[in-house]
């Protein structure tokens, strides 16, 4: 049996923001059903249960949405208990949750921190870059209240890091975006390209981040963060963090960088379950929890073809010499053949350049890292 990470959607799609990129409201509105209520207590219940029963080593649960504090603090407190009630020897649960942060009081983060949850909160840098996208349902501006909830986690203790969507505009504005994290102490950053909607022409967006911006972003955070790491402060960027783990022969720690797909088992409100959270579409339906073993949905039709079609290679990225490091990056970014092949990544130009003008201080990054690893041994 496997560690196993479980995603759960507790309040499905509902949100209380309309961030005008979300990708989980495209991808809800492709099912037959765009919101499929709220979580029940049963059906966590039988969540958990099936987890630790399927787990080895570590049982993840991490809770996204939609906004996955609208399901309240009781559904948690709920849920830390049932933890308790199906925990086994030797499985390690560990607790996750992603949010926009503008529901979070003392109360909230009070038990995050309490329970150990890692809560990711979106911050798109200062607030002019913020509030262009990141809105509450009236159109109104959300940053001091997401920035009230960074201060509120720093009182109480939670560990937390900044997850920033990166857009056309950010793209352009990663130095001030940046420096603001470092100002405001930030130090555990993700930056994540925006996803346009489902089967859309490729920058007819508002928000889209073109090959040309990303390259020239991924060259600008990476400068960025090297003058930083030669001055002795480390600053986690998670893709950063990745692509030097690959390159000290390590495993990557997101699934964008395996080179395949793997099942991530994502419960929707409905209990309904599916492969990954940008496929939580009716097609990718593996089973329900309480009616299909975590190992019976593994092995389920959709599971296999899900992951088969993300196992071809492009001609291209065999030849390329940044191929082991690169591995085509995620299946939502490749581009879709006619013929139904997926095939290379929409942002290779922008990797090429990345890697191809950043080899050697790529190099230096590694000699400094290892120095730091070897110091705190």
């Amino acid at each position: 049996m496997p560690a196993v990470n479980i995603l759960i959607k507790p309040a499905s799609s509902a949100c209380n923001m309309g961030c005008k990129y979300c990708f989980y409201r495209d991808v809800a509105e492709n099912r037959e059903e765009a919101f499929a209520g709220m979580l029940s207590l049963d059906a966590m219940e039988r969540t958990i249960r099936a987890g630790m029963e399927y787990a080895e080593g570590i049982c993840s649960f991490a809770f996204q949405g939609g906004e996955p504090t609208l399901a309240g603090l009781d559904f948690y407190r709920s849920v830390v208990a049932l933890e308790k009630k199906y925990a086994r020897p030797g499985v390690e649960i560990r607790n996750a949750l992603q949010t926009n942060g503008t529901l979070i009081d003392d109360e909230w983060a009070e038990f995050l921190a309490e329970n150990h949850f890692l809560v990711g909160l979106s911050l798109d840098g200062p607030a002019g870059l913020h509030n262009v996208n990141r809105v509450d349902l009236r159109g109104g501006d959300t940053f001091n209240r997401v920035l009230r909830a960074a201060r509120l986690f720093e009182k109480h203790g939670v560990e937390y890091n900044i997850l920033c969507v990166v857009t056309g505009k950010n793209a352009r504005s990663i130095e001030k975006i940046y420096r603001f994290y470092r100002k405001n102490g930030f130090r555990w950053l993700q930056f994540i390209p925006c996803l346009e909607p489902l089967g859309a022409e490729r920058g007819e967006s508002p928000y889209a981040l073109s090959v040309e911006q990303y390259g020239e972003y991924l060259i600008r955070i990476f400068d960025l963060w090297l003058d930083d790491l030669r001055r002795g402060e480390y600053v986690s960027v998670r893709h950063l963090d990745n692509w030097l783990s690959l390159l000290f022969g390590e495993p990557p720690e997101v699934c964008s960088m395996v080179g395949h797909c793997s099942v991530q088992f994502v419960v929707e409100g409905d209990g309904g379950v599916y492969p990954c959270d940008f496929y939580v579409l009716d097609r990718w339906r593996m089973g329900t929890v309480g009616e299909e073993s975590f190992a019976q949905m593994l092995g389920s039709a959709a599971a296999r073809d899900f992951v088969g079609g993300s196992l071809h290679v492009p001609v291209e990225c065999r030849a390329c010499r940044f191929g082991p490091v690169c591995r085509n990056g995620c299946r939502r970014d490749r581009v879709v053949e006619p013929d139904g092949t997926i095939g290379k990544n929409y942002y290779c130009a922008a990797y090429r350049r990345f890697f191809g003008e950043r080899e050697r201080e790529l190099g230096e990054a590694m000699r400094i890292i290892a120095r730091m690893r070897n110091a705190a041994r």
